[in-house]
């Protein structure tokens, strides 16, 4: 292959995609957090108004927009291996700018220890994203479409292939005909498809990049492949991913898809674009350390991230005064100790085995509970 941008070419372009990556991933968090917030804001006003009626939402989608251009573009300069874990950097800016709107107040020591592994997280998240970035590949190749053509018949991106689609095959088969929904298997699926989305939108980026500086690349029938096989591959990632926020929660996606899909996306980069060939193996120990940190800094953000839960109300009776409490469900699920009869779902906050409740009962305690009843002094109280 021809690499023809001399040393300090290739640390120029590394700078450019690097610096497109990082602030494309910061305006789509921020996009994302402007748009929730002219969702809020809109769902608390009394006339009913469209979202796309209100400046702040498309604010955040002329934003969005900017982002994900200069993300596209990062991939014509930067190589796979440095674009794909800058991901984290839409995380760690989400978690801060939640954490900003927040406004919750708590004592120093409940602070810190609500929030001390997310801090951490932050820490990690920004330590592995300056050494992936300072010690990864620092190789390019100029993306002609005769390069990656090249690229394409070679046997190791054939290799890389076949055991691809081998691996897709068998994880739709399981979640398909065995109805396999596990997080594992559908973010699997996902990490796949992502792995030929990258090396597609970096094909596609660098040939539109040539165009532009002058070398017409649009002629070529592998632009035209790579730009369907970009598309159809982003389609059912978004499938995927939308069946996996379904069944399970957003948090944990975030943090299993991010580390599955960056590992697919730099393995992608390293057979399909052979980033690391000119490598030494400290770089590459060093890019290997960044990642990880990485990937444990992103797990400890999203690991302390409320999960909000719906009233669920239910009402029980205590049997010793007839009066009706009303409950909200949550993990109980057995009765109370104390002989009460529950309507809906079973209390048990103490956490101990279930009671078997009397069979027979006093008959002066009956009829008093129902002359209380009848007189209309049932009180109601909530917990």
């Amino acid at each position: 292959m021809d690499f023809i941008r001399t040393e300090g070419g290739s640390y120029t372009d590394n700078l450019i995609g690097t610096l497109l990556a990082i602030f494309g991933n910061l305006f789509v968090s921020i996009a994302v957090s402007i748009q929730k917030y002219s969702h809020v804001a809109l769902a608390g006003t009394k006339g009913p108004r469209a979202f796309y009626q209100t400046k702040t939402w498309w604010c955040g989608f002329i934003l969005a927009c900017l982002g994900e251009g200069a993300n596209f573009v990062s991939y014509a300069f930067a190589p796979l291996a440095i674009v794909a874990p800058l991901n984290a950097v839409a995380i760690l800016t989400s978690s801060i700018l939640g954490f900003i709107f927040l406004r919750e107040k708590s004592k120093p020591k409940e602070f810190l220890k609500q929030y001390g592994l997310t801090f951490f997280g932050y820490i990690l998240t920004a330590g592995g994203t300056y050494l992936f970035v300072s010690f990864g590949p620092n190789s390019h190749e100029k993306l002609q479409a005769e390069n990656i053509v090249k690229h394409l018949v070679g046997w190791p991106v054939l290799l890389y292939m076949l055991l691809e689609i081998i691996t897709f095959l068998l994880l739709l088969y399981f979640y398909k005909e065995h109805s396999a929904n596990y997080l594992i298997i559908i973010l699997l699926l996902v990490a796949v498809l992502g792995s030929v989305t990258v090396i597609t939108v970096k094909a596609v980026s660098g040939m539109l990049v040539l165009t532009i500086e002058g070398t017409m690349q649009l002629n070529y029938p592998i632009f035209s492949v790579m730009f369907v096989c970009m598309v159809a591959s982003v389609m059912f990632q978004a499938r995927f991913l939308s069946q996996a926020c379904k069944l399970h929660d957003s948090s944990l996606i975030a943090s299993v898809n991010y580390i599955i899909s960056t590992s697919f996306a730099v393995v992608a980069g390293a057979v399909f674009y052979m980033e690391f060939n000119n490598e030494d193996v400290l770089h590459i120990c060093m890019f290997v350390l960044g990642s990880g940190l990485c990937f444990l800094g992103v797990f400890l953000i999203t690991k302390n991230k409320k999960k909000t839960k719906a009233f669920e109300p239910y009402v029980t009776i205590n049997m010793a005064n007839g009066v009706p409490t009303i409950h909200c469900k949550g993990s109980t699920i057995q009765p109370d100790v104390n002989g009460s009869f529950s309507y809906g779902s079973l209390a048990n906050n103490n956490g101990v085995a279930p009671v078997t409740l009397p069979v027979h009962l006093e008959e002066p305690a009956v009829l008093h509970d129902s002359a209380a009843v009848s007189a209309g002094h049932l009180d109601i109280k909530t917990d």
